[in-house]
């Protein structure tokens, strides 16, 4: 979403404000005399501080966190921290990343079992408490902790067409070559663009001429559906407000934690969260998703819908990624992370836990339609200058860092279609020629937005750090609101109570790209492929067209003056943007086609389960042809484990016995067999 503020400002949908209200070199360097700290206490949450220990300290850690099980951790079992941590009042020490038995072992080599919060007296000195625990010789770092909030104002709302408009809509439907039978599907221009979206609009309610949209200006999907439309075993993290998980064209296409019950105050299946069905509140700290607090926009529900809002369903929209409900195809899974509840944005060390809990319990994309300013930003424009190299960021933001890496590292797994995670980013919307961080780091997706004809997006960043380009929307240039992105929303957040309206920014530009990331990875898993994350990180950034093409003379747009209550005119020049939108628009058909001869064939892992514990496998997924086919398994020593149950001779249940190893066979109705390892572990446990 994009909004007007002061003269052009467009801030990027989702901005970590505690940095743009401060200076970015905000990193003070080891001179030996202790830890640095991170940031500054200006704007910092009071009453909280993070630090991340040594690894020598992990067994002093480790054994304070057992002593504490079952009330709440004040001391650290380190004489001089807890000296400190006494001094301050400290009511609760805190590891950020719960122990997960599942995922522990990786947790701890990537050192993440090291960083705690601590939370003290509100009225203790802040910076004083950061200078005190930087002197400790089991701390490495100290950094301050800053509420994340949005920089859009909550009281804009998403457009909402008239019912005169929709029934216009809906005696004009469009001749496509792929057109599901969901009611809005003319009004998404960004998933199939025929060029008539704008026609038989020369002028808009006001008189002003509308620009019209251009053929072909879309991610392609007529084409690439007719490939595949989405795969419920994908798993995209939408970390944002909360997703209207019962949405009616959502609710099919929800991941669901099936262990949890929504919002139960207990933790059932032991990762760490209680009540986590459709994903997690990191804000409130709950299983309680929640969307539709007045101060809630639906910016969470509206990017959701573009990747995966059911498909061919006879209601609503076509998610990129949404399945077939005619053909009982479903969907990729959206899992809700939320950070915004409300006017409240989460602490720093909250968003590093959503990204960890994403790739801990199943996704491989995650979705981020949020960033720090630019750090380009013009400032006489209002805007804050943000980070202006990746240095200045990953100095500045250590645990955030360290968090992305994981995902990147940890989510999906060997076996299965991906190893490791996609991060897709917002470039950002304050016209700036640089995109904001973390999307500017060259590690994930850093995604600009298109018009509907082609052209960059007038208050789209641009040129460095842009990895790719896709349709946002422009309104103030087509001046039409059906130059916008239309998908889901909260009926709290629309003006009329309805369910679906147009948002626009590279916050809808960037679940573009994220929805094609997971129809690509749905038809990897259609195909039997598997990918490492980079390499399919980079199948994404070559299946582009051009946009060249699009911008080849002067472009005008319209902006309110909001100083002065005036419209006045912007104007872009082709040059600037010239090989600045990244590699190109991006093309869901070129990427199912790379996907074909790309990858390598999956084949049946080697399990591990612990005594008495118990494994699922569904092996459809790895035979040619699988989804048509039922399975038998032997396992040659029996005593070392077994399996207990086949649902449909598919999915079956491995249960650990005694600790040791065996091969196992599994043979598919078509005589074909593959050869595999069970491995039985003492236990899983780590305290």
């Amino acid at each position: 979403m994009k909004r007007i503020y002061l003269i052009l400002i467009a801030a990027v949908a989702i901005t970590f404000t505690s940095c743009s209200d401060r200076d970015m070199d905000t990193v003070k360097p080891d001179t030996g005399q202790g830890a640095p700290i991170i940031n500054l206490p200006e704007g910092a949450s009071q009453g909280k501080i993070m630090v991340k220990f040594k690894p020598e300290a992990a067994s002093f850690l480790d054994a304070a966190v057992t002593r504490s099980i079952g009330g709440a951790m004040t001391r650290s079992g380190i004489s001089d921290m807890d000296i400190i941590l006494q001094r301050i009042g400290t009511h609760k020490l805190e590891r950020i990343f719960p122990i997960d038995n599942r995922t522990e072992e990786r947790t701890r080599k990537a050192g993440l079992n090291l960083w705690y919060v601590i939370h003290f007296d509100e009225d203790t000195n802040l910076e004083q408490v950061a200078k005190d625990l930087s002197q400790v010789a089991d701390v490495a770092k100290v950094q301050f902790s800053h509420i994340i909030q949005r920089s859009y104002d909550p009281n804009v709302r998403a457009t909402v067409l008239t019912k005169q408009a929709m029934s216009h809509v809906m005696r004009n439907t469009r001749a496509i070559n792929v057109t599901p039978d969901d009611t809005y599907f003319n009004l998404q221009w960004g998933c199939k663009n025929d060029g008539s979206i704008l026609q038989n609009e020369d002028k808009n309610d006001k008189g002003d001429k509308v620009v019209p949209a251009v053929t072909g200006v879309d991610v392609n999907c007529g084409e690439a559906w007719k490939l595949c439309t989405g795969d419920p075993s994908i798993i995209v993290a939408v970390l944002d407000e909360g997703v209207m998980y019962d949405h009616p064209d959502l609710k099919g296409n929800m991941w669901v934690n099936e262990a949890e019950t929504f919002a139960s105050k207990e933790d059932a299946d032991g990762n760490g969260y209680a009540g986590d069905r459709y994903g997690y509140n990191f804000t409130d700290d709950k299983g309680y998703i929640s969307y539709d607090d007045p101060n809630d926009t639906g910016h969470g529900t509206h990017v959701a819908g573009i990747i995966s809002a059911v498909r061919n369903n006879g209601e609503g929209i076509s998610g990129i990624a949404g399945g077939d409900k005619a053909s009982n195809i479903g969907g990729v899974k959206i899992m809700s992370c939320q950070v915004f509840s409300g006017s409240k944005g989460c602490n720093l060390y909250q968003e590093a836990k959503a990204v960890k809990y994403a790739a801990d319990n199943g996704a491989v994309i995650l979705q981020c339609s949020w960033g720090y300013n630019s750090g380009l930003a013009n400032p006489i424009s209002g805007y804050s200058p943000g980070y202006t190299s990746d240095k200045a960021w990953v100095d500045s933001a250590p645990l955030e860092k360290e968090a992305f890496d994981y995902f990147i590292h940890n989510a999906g797994s060997p076996n299965d279609v991906i190893d490791g995670g996609i991060i897709v980013f917002a470039s950002g919307n304050e016209y700036a020629a640089m995109a904001g961080y973390p999307g500017a780091y060259p590690d994930y997706i850093s995604v600009a937005a298109v018009a509907a004809d082609g052209t960059p997006s007038s208050y789209s960043n641009y040129a460095h750090g842009v990895s790719i380009c896709a349709p946002g929307g422009d309104s103030d240039y087509h001046q039409s609101p059906k130059g916008k992105i239309y998908s889901t929303i909260p009926s709290s957040a629309s003006e009329d109570g309805g369910n679906y309206g147009y948002m626009e920014g590279t916050s809808q530009a960037c679940p573009h790209v994220s929805g094609v990331a997971a129809l690509g990875l749905s038809y990897a898993a259609k195909l039997h492929r598997h990918f490492r994350a980079d390499e399919f990180r980079k199948m994404i950034l070559e299946s582009v067209k051009p946009v060249e093409p699009y911008f080849t003379e002067m472009k005008v747009y319209w902006y309110t003056n909001a100083s002065f209550g005036q419209i006045a005119a912007g104007q872009m020049e082709p040059a600037a943007y010239t090989g600045n939108m990244g590699t190109g628009l991006i093309d869901a058909y070129q990427l199912l086609k790379a996907v074909e001869g790309r990858g390598v064939e999956m084949t049946v892992p080697n399990m591990y389960v612990s005594v008495g514990g118990t494994s699922k496998i569904n092996y459809s997924r790895y035979f040619k042809n699988g989804e048509n086919m039922t399975f038998s398994c032997k396992v040659d020593d029996s005593s070392i484990a077994v399996f207990l149950t086949a649902e449909d001779n598919i999915t079956f249940t491995l249960k650990g016995l005694k600790v040791g190893s065996t091969k196992a066979t599994v043979t598919a109705t078509d005589g074909t067999k593959q050869d595999f390892f069970i491995t039985v572990r003492k236990n899983d446990s780590w305290l």
